[in-house]
């Protein structure tokens, strides 16, 4: 199978800013954290800061943060990112599907096993999220693995 389609073009300075995490793939460095969000800002030399946070186990849980750095590997569309938490380990970063007014996006990688859906706002309304679900099995994504992401 191929590799999922990018966006042909991301505007990232549309991009910067708090997205909530509605679904995702289950990832380890996530387990037990509730209303993560992940918030983007440009740094001085051109890359992305990116700090993603979540509660422990429940939303009085204890905040837990992770900061990291990401860069544009894909100049021509900007869809196609690094990122890494810790040096010098580095995950792809694809933005596969934005809303018409950056309200959404669907962000994975080559081999479809890291997906995650986000939004600007805490919900997501269900025709939107299952129009999304729609278009990732015709992508060649397993949806049965997502798990929705509890927000405030």
């Amino acid at each position: 199978m191929s590799e999922p389609k990018t966006m042909e073009h991301v505007d990232l300075e549309r991009y910067m800013g708090t997205w909530y995490e509605i679904a995702k793939f289950p990832q380890r460095f996530e387990d037990g954290l509730v209303g993560i969000t992940a918030t983007y800002s440009f740094l001085p030399n051109g890359k992305v800061m990116v700090l993603n946070s979540g509660y422990v186990g429940d939303f009085d849980g204890k905040r837990r943060t992770a900061k990291g750095k990401a860069w544009v590997v894909d100049k021509r569309t900007n869809a196609k990112l690094k990122v890494s938490f810790f040096w010098p380990f580095s995950g792809d970063y694809w933005i596969l599907e934005l809303g018409k007014d950056y309200e959404y996006a669907v962000v994975g990688e080559g081999s479809r096993r890291y997906l995650w859906i986000l939004s600007r706002t805490p919900r997501m309304d269900e025709p939107v999220y299952n129009g999304i679900l729609e278009r990732l099995k015709e992508k060649g994504f397993d949806i049965s693995k997502l798990e929705k992401n509890p927000q405030m």
